[in-house]
């Protein structure tokens, strides 16, 4: 792993769950951690309540669109993280992958994503340990 380590987020549509999940890592582990989110099939935008659920926390998506998924960004990742993109993702040798069982959250009220973003967060959490250490 390099210096500082890179994480990949990687869901289907690239507009909830990976985006969720990029938010909460920028976010907690600031400029410690390099963050990227990709998707094997990008949606328009990202998740309206996702957006909502996660603005909830004081963390701002807004800005954030969603990208297609390409090998160079999981070349360029230590740790590749999927949340229910099947066999989209490209495996390369050397590189750690996690794959996180959620809810999809796509078509669903902010009130359905809520636990999704908090079990997100907890998921993050525990990934910042491991790769940083205790805080």
């Amino acid at each position: 792993m390099s210096e500082k380590p890179s994480v990949l987020f990687v869901c289907v549509h690239n507009a909830g769950r990976s985006q969720m999940a990029a938010g909460w890592l920028a976010h907690l582990a600031g400029d410690r951690v390099e963050v990227r989110s990709a998707g094997s099939a990008p949606a328009d935008e990202v998740n309206p309540a996702a957006v909502e659920a996660m603005a909830e926390v004081g963390i701002d998506i807004t800005d954030q669109s969603p990208k297609i998924l390409t090998t160079e960004a999981v070349e360029a990742s230590d740790v590749c993280v999927t949340m229910g993109c099947g066999d989209a993702c490209p495996v390369f040798p050397g590189k750690r992958y996690l794959d996180w069982k959620l809810d999809d959250p796509a078509g669903q009220g902010v009130e359905a994503v809520r636990p999704i973003r908090d079990e997100i967060k907890a998921r993050v959490e525990a990934l910042i340990g491991e790769l940083l250490g205790p805080a």
